[in-house]
């Protein structure tokens, strides 16, 4: 028999224990902050079995907002078939927890997907919440990585067994190109 999570209401995301003693997460964000060359890795069928993966280039745009309350980010990549993503992502503090919550759309649903919920503990921000795979729901997991002043990696990762067990199925590999003073959409 397999479980399935409950659902919690878009307001209020997936819980994640608070890192102890609580820190001013305000800033964890800032590395992301700039142009970047993305370098994906994703596995072809996730929760199968599969150990296939395919690789495609990407460009991601970085931007706080909010007075650095939030970020927020365009993403744009070419699949190897030659279809496009092009995607945005909403990252919001919340100061009375110290957590951040992260929105996620896509041209194709144009949509807000459930919000991921998290914290940052040693330099790595870990991110739960649920999405639809496949005609259920089941956990999502995101590890956002700063590697030095020009390099950062994002892993995302799905559970079928309400987090006992994680598959990752998407790495991107961020390498900055620049910061974003005065730009306005992603350069190709």
């Amino acid at each position: 028999m397999s479980h399935t999570p409950t659902l919690p209401s878009t307001s209020q995301p997936i819980a994640v224990a608070a890192p102890e003693p609580l820190h001013d997460g305000l800033h964890d964000f800032d590395f992301l902050h700039g142009l970047w060359h993305v370098h994906n890795q994703r596995l072809r069928t996730p929760l199968s079995g599969s150990t296939e993966w395919y690789e495609f280039s990407g460009h991601s745009v970085e931007r706080s907002v909010l007075g650095g309350q939030g970020n927020v980010e365009e993403y744009d990549a070419t699949l190897p078939d030659g279809s496009e993503i092009h995607a945005v992502a909403l990252r919001l503090y919340q100061p009375a927890t110290n957590r951040w919550t992260i929105h996620w759309s896509n041209a194709a649903t144009g949509t807000l997907d459930l919000p991921m919920s998290g914290f940052f503990r040693d330099g790595r921000g870990e991110f739960l919440g649920y999405e639809e795979f496949r005609g259920r729901m089941i956990l999502v997991r995101f590890l956002w990585t700063a590697l030095g002043p020009s390099a950062a990696r994002w892993e995302q990762a799905f559970s079928a067994d309400a987090g006992r067990s994680w598959e990752t199925n998407w790495i991107m590999d961020f390498t900055r190109l620049g910061d974003v003073r005065g730009l306005h959409s992603v350069s190709r």
